[in-house]
């Protein structure tokens, strides 16, 4: 029994200093890009009235894809890697990932771009 213990603590030990924790999974970074800001172009692009977007007053439509958990997500629009870059360049021109694509272009600038998509990268 003490065997027992012992090696249940040794687990618990070497979970604690080597598990990591779903919570803990890495978090895509956009260069030069404000979660806030991205937040800021959100609201004032008005994309809540298409999508439901966590952290979003009033981001309640239902036209588009929720955008719950898009930092998880593997793909944008079904089409290209989840990534960084990929996420500025689907804000910014999405007609550039999926010509037939329903969601318009909103004429940001890059800096909009990027600052949207660290917001986006925020939802987990």
């Amino acid at each position: 029994m003490r065997g027992l213990v012992l090696l249940a603590g040794a687990a618990v030990i070497a979970c604690a200093v080597g598990c990591a924790a779903p919570a803990a999974q890495s978090v895509a970074v956009v260069p030069g890009g404000d979660a806030d800001r991205g937040a800021d172009v959100i609201r004032a692009r008005e994309c809540g009235t298409c999508h439901r977007i966590p952290g979003i007053r009033n981001a309640d439509g239902l036209a588009a894809p929720p955008l719950d958990w898009m930092a998880r997500r593997t793909y944008i629009a079904g089409r290209a890697p989840n990534t960084p870059e990929t996420m500025v360049q689907w804000v910014r021109a999405p007609e550039t990932i999926d010509p037939e694509t329903a969601m318009p272009n909103l004429g940001l600038s890059a800096q909009q771009a990027r600052d949207v998509a660290a917001y986006l990268f925020t939802l987990r």
